[in-house]
């Protein structure tokens, strides 16, 4: 990072053409780390798995707290993929979560430098949150609020989410890219982690034919290492553990070309996600914070 903020960010992201395979990680946000803790791995997640972004995932309401993940993202040099959180309870906390974000995104001047988008989520569709119909006013009307910062703004959600709600289409429409969930591991035909290519390859295609070439990530991907209540396979056949787990991985090293090959310079992809204190079972450090397997995926190809 430069030792004073720049006056403009209009040329300060490289082009989206040259995002594609590992990008970095889905951070859960639940437990409000701290400054120090955000700082520290964040560090963690650039200097030794050398990741672009980190992609939020939940929600902390601590006053200020995205300010500290700027800071910590800005300090370690990582971009970061903001997150408005709608959460499971069918509240309407996520528009002072929206307003808080877009408030911070305008009063704090490394902002702009560190957030690569804003996605809203996650599920919104699948969850039927909003209707498709809100959900592309709110879209539309977060592009006007943030278009001043080029800030771009999409949608964190699976292929089934928009298939399975009539008018979707328009919410595609109305992004700027497209953050697409990739969880193979609850598809009716799941087995493996090495053996997801065509169920990867199924949603994708989808995608590729509805997203009008629009810009795409895999954000919330990957496959579990154990089941829970709210983890439970739609296979019998679907096998979590983390053999699995890291074999989905390396399945997507192993396509790197493949993805590379897809529209606007093919697909940037994140793991589900930094540590299973985060979220159990789909965790690359375990809850102790030990590597649950080696991890050094492709960058390039």
């Amino acid at each position: 990072m430069p030792s004073s903020v720049p006056k403009s960010n209009a040329a300060w992201w490289c082009d989206p053409v040259n995002e594609y395979a590992f990008m970095g990680f889905s951070y859960e946000v639940t437990a409000c780390q701290s400054l120090s803790q955000l700082q520290k791995e964040f560090s963690d997640i650039r200097n030794n798995f050398n990741s672009r972004f980190v992609r939020l995932y939940g929600a902390c309401d601590r006053d200020g707290f995205y300010d500290d993940v700027v800071t910590a993202a800005w300090d370690n040099t990582l971009g970061v993929h903001a997150l408005v959180w709608f959460g499971f309870n069918g509240d309407d906390e996520w528009i002072g979560r929206r307003d808080t974000l877009f408030s911070s995104l305008h009063s704090n001047p490394k902002a702009k430098f560190v957030t690569r988008g804003v996605q809203f989520g996650s599920e919104p569709l699948y969850d039927n949150v909003l209707s498709p119909d809100d959900l592309t006013a709110q879209v539309i009307a977060a592009k006007a609020n943030l278009s001043s910062l080029n800030i771009p703004v999409t949608v964190s959600e699976l292929a089934y989410g928009y298939q399975e709600r009539g008018g979707a289409q328009n919410v595609l429409d109305a992004l700027d890219f497209i953050n697409i969930h990739m969880l193979p591991f609850f598809a009716q035909t799941a087995s493996t982690g090495a053996a997801a290519w065509p169920l990867v390859e199924n949603d994708l295609n989808w995608f590729i034919a509805h997203g009008n070439g629009k810009k795409m990530y895999f954000d919330e991907n990957g496959w579990p290492s154990v089941t829970s209540p709210s983890v439970q396979p739609n296979s019998p056949n679907a096998v979590a553990n983390v053999a699995n787990e890291h074999a989905y991985y390396t399945l997507l090293d192993q396509h790197c070309a493949d993805l590379k090959a897809v529209v606007s310079g093919g697909i940037g992809w994140f793991a589900h996600i930094y540590s299973d204190n985060q979220e159990p079972g789909y965790g690359i450090y375990d809850s102790s914070g030990n590597m649950k397997f080696p991890f050094a995926p492709r960058t390039t190809c």
